[in-house]
């Protein structure tokens, strides 16, 4: 799916307008049952409800489903590997990690990556520290992890 398919132009909304279930699941291209689905196994992904229990999702939920999305269908992390991937790194790092990967297109809406990241809510990211999981991570999130641990060892000596 292109970004052209969600632009804000297209869905006459802003950037930082709140979108339905059904907007996200077109946009991400998933059934609104998965989306459901991930809200019961990440404590990360909050969207707003309204009457009648009617989903409202912010531009970070947006961001976050994404990655996730990115993560599970791309990567080949299971549920539990990207929940001990926020546990470990931190759910900003993994967003950014997941989204800004060379030729990775985000199917988030029309702010670059970085910048959403940056504007996560603290209480998404704090949530991160209560998922408990074990991990499976694929060759390049191994790779990615090692140049990490490389980059504190150097700045530990």
């Amino acid at each position: 799916m292109d970004r052209s398919s969600i632009s804000p132009r297209k869905s006459g909304k802003s950037r930082e307008a709140f979108r339905t279930i059904s907007e996200v699941a077109e946009s991400l291209d998933l059934p609104q049952h998965v989306l459901r689905f991930w809200e019961s196994k990440f404590s990360q992904i909050k969207p707003l409800k309204r009457g009648g229990n009617r989903r409202y999702y912010r531009p970070d939920d947006v961001t976050l489903l994404t990655a996730v999305k990115k993560l599970l269908h791309s990567d080949g992390y299971t549920i539990r590997g990207v929940q001990k991937l926020f546990k470990a790194q931190g759910v900003r790092a993994t967003i950014v990690l997941a989204l800004d990967e060379p030729g990775t297109e985000s199917l988030a809406i029309g702010v670059d990556n970085e910048q959403r990241v940056a504007e996560l809510p603290e209480s998404t990211i704090s949530a991160a520290g209560e998922e408990q999981a074990a991990c499976s991570p694929s060759k390049p999130a191994l790779k990615n992890l090692l140049v990490q641990l490389i980059a504190i060892r150097d700045r530990l000596n």
